[in-house]
């Protein structure tokens, strides 16, 4: 249970993040839990995450903010692995580095940060930038696929099913498109078989009259 310093703490940090969002990035706690944060960030231009949809989580201790949380994230995205606590100067992974003045706003700022940089650190991995383009365009239906995103960030799945919708539209078109176009090579292959198939029966008639006049 959260101590009243925490909980005091961070209703404060949430009210001003709902007035001063941060950049690129949404955040919210648990329902039943204020010292368990969710947050989204939305991959930057201009960056190999750019269109990505990346959901982790904040895990703060009971005697926040005198001590640091625990940061993880959930998508995968080609730079941290998944569900690992992450070694940063603002992580549990460093007490001694921590800074009670800073709040789930610089923390995650930081975080952003650090995910575009390509500096290693525990929990980080290695990939090609093909790889993250690849994660980042899977990352939205990955994560629609959690139940406390799905309760959290609302907009994002509204946003995936408007996608849906606009993917389901798009196919139906081209389906009805290939089927015109059969339709026409159809009518186009037929319309020279029934003329051959004329000719004989022409052909075949000159010829008996021919005959019966020889005849």
């Amino acid at each position: 249970m959260a101590t009243a310093a925490a909980l005091q703490r961070l209703r404060k940090e949430y009210k001003r993040i709902l007035i001063e969002p941060v950049e690129h990035i949404d955040c919210a706690p648990c329902e039943d839990n204020i010292l368990e944060w969710h947050y989204v960030i939305k991959g930057p231009n201009n960056s190999p995450y750019n269109g990505g949809i990346y959901h982790g989580k904040l895990l703060f201790p009971k005697e926040y903010p005198y001590k640091p949380p625990s940061i993880m994230i959930l998508t995968p995205n080609g730079r941290f692995k998944t569900n690992t606590r992450l070694c940063l100067s603002m992580s549990d992974f460093h007490p001694e580095t921590w800074n009670p003045l800073w709040s789930v706003s610089s923390i995650l700022s930081g975080l952003l940060s650090f995910m575009l940089e390509n500096t290693p650190t525990y929990g980080s991995m290695d990939s090609t930038e093909e790889f993250k383009h690849l994660c980042a365009s899977k990352s939205l239906q990955f994560n629609c696929k959690d139940k406390i995103f799905q309760t959290l960030f609302p907009q994002y799945i509204e946003q995936f099913n408007k996608l849906l919708a606009e993917n389901n539209i798009i196919n139906e078109n081209a389906q009805n498109n290939n089927t015109e176009n059969n339709n026409n090579n159809i009518n186009t292959i037929n319309g020279p078989i029934l003329n051959i198939n004329n000719k004989p029966n022409k052909i075949g008639n000159t010829n008996t009259q021919s005959e019966t006049q020889t005849e």
